[in-house]
């Protein structure tokens, strides 16, 4: 690649991980992936990363971080495993000037301030990921300030971020993902690919952000969502009757109430929510 900052030579990551005794920590959710090929593909996904700023949560040793600075990426790396500090460091070194470690709990950082416009790319702990993912898709602040999303998660994760109505996978995570974004499953990985190996197969999803629809907040959408899908064999007659003006809306659209959350379209469950928005502001004129 033309015109990429180097990157040092490096020692192998399994030789890195045996010498600073870096055993993944079943607590902290982590799994490493030691093959620089598949790690050079995920971190293609985004598309040309030269110049650009790129943060990353739970680096680990740091295997998803030297194929990101391979690609020429400035990246903001945040860790919470003061065990990976170190190489981490040693990492920093040898991409002169092109990673900052963030010492620290993802959830508890301001992003927007703290990292700035970048693109999200991760293997991100599977016991924070799908909560990580809810807050970068939500907030009323649309376009948001990342660029894209690039996100290891378990395969029956990704499977409900870009599910289609009427499928088992099909709920709440998946009207999240795609009312104001374009989820794609962008990669399987097997369970072989980690260290150690995870019960469960993995993918990769990116993200890309889209125009939100109008006269929608995303509050609204999130509590519609959460009540629709809180006992999915409800009709929506039932799980929604606790909303205010949503069955009204539900009438006004002519949306059987018999019906239940899983078979409504994404586009459904926006129109429903700009409904009851319209019809509370027409009350209350």
């Amino acid at each position: 690649m033309t015109g990429t900052p180097s990157l040092a030579p490096l020692a192998p990551l399994r030789e890195v991980i045996a010498r600073h005794g870096l055993a993944a920590s079943k607590a902290l959710g982590q799994n490493f992936i030691l093959d620089e090929q598949l790690l050079d593909r995920i971190a293609a996904i985004p598309g040309p990363l030269e110049g650009e700023r790129v943060y990353e949560v739970g680096p680990g040793p740091g295997g998803l971080t030297r194929a990101l600075l391979r690609r020429g990426a400035h990246v903001v790396a945040v860790e919470r495993d003061r065990r990976c500090l170190v190489p981490l460091a040693e990492l920093g070194t040898a991409a002169k000037g092109r990673l900052r470690i963030v010492e620290g709990d993802a959830l508890a950082i301001d992003e927007a301030a703290a990292i700035g416009p970048a693109h999200i790319v991760s293997n991100l702990p599977y016991n924070v990921g799908t909560a990580l993912l809810v807050r970068w898709l939500g907030g009323e602040a649309w376009p948001p300030w990342w660029h894209s999303l690039t996100l290891m998660f378990q395969r029956e994760v990704a499977d409900r971020i870009v599910a289609r109505p009427g499928t088992s996978a099909y709920g709440r995570l998946a009207v999240l993902s795609q009312w104001r974004s374009e989820p794609r499953l962008a990669m399987k990985v097997h369970r072989s690919a980690f260290v150690p190996p995870p019960k469960v197969m993995s993918a990769v999803i990116h993200i890309v952000p889209k125009a939100q629809p109008e006269g929608v907040r995303a509050a609204a959408l999130e509590r519609l969502t959460a009540a629709a899908f809180g006992q999915r064999r409800k009709m929506l007659r039932r799980s929604l009757q606790s909303l205010a003006g949503a069955l009204d809306a539900l009438d006004r659209l002519g949306i059987d109430p018999e019906r239940r959350a899983e078979t409504l379209a994404v586009e459904d469950f926006v129109a429903l929510a700009r409904e009851m928005r319209s019809g509370i502001r027409g009350h209350n004129t």
